[in-house]
C-alpha cells in the first residue's frame, strides 16, 4: 500500500531539485539548453531567448512541484483503491 501524502511530498521535493538543476544549467549554458528544449518539444526555438528572473524561478518551482505532488498523491490514492 502506498502512502499518498509521503509519496506526493517526495515527488514534490524531487521536482523542486530538478527545477533548480535545470535553472542552473540554463544560466550556465543558455544556448545549448534552448537547443535541447527545442528538440524535446519538436520545435525550432533559435529565435527565442530565455528569461530567467528570481520571481519566475520561485513561482515555477512552487507551481511545478505542487502540481507534481498533487498528481502523484492522486495516483497513489487511486492505486490503493484499485488494489483492494
Amino acid at each position: 500500500m502506498l502512502k499518498p501524502v509521503k509519496l506526493g511530498l517526495a515527488t514534490a521535493i524531487v521536482v523542486a531539485v530538478l527545477w533548480a538543476i535545470c535553472s542552473v544549467l540554463i544560466m550556465l549554458a543558455p544556448s545549448p539548453m534552448m537547443q535541447m528544449t527545442g528538440q524535446m518539444v519538436h520545435a525550432d526555438l533559435q529565435g527565442v531567448a530565455w528569461t530567467m528572473r528570481w520571481n519566475g524561478f520561485w513561482i515555477g518551482m512552487v507551481a511545478w512541484s505542487a502540481i507534481a505532488g498533487l498528481v502523484t498523491w492522486a495516483v497513489a490514492l487511486i492505486y490503493n483503491r484499485l488494489g483492494g
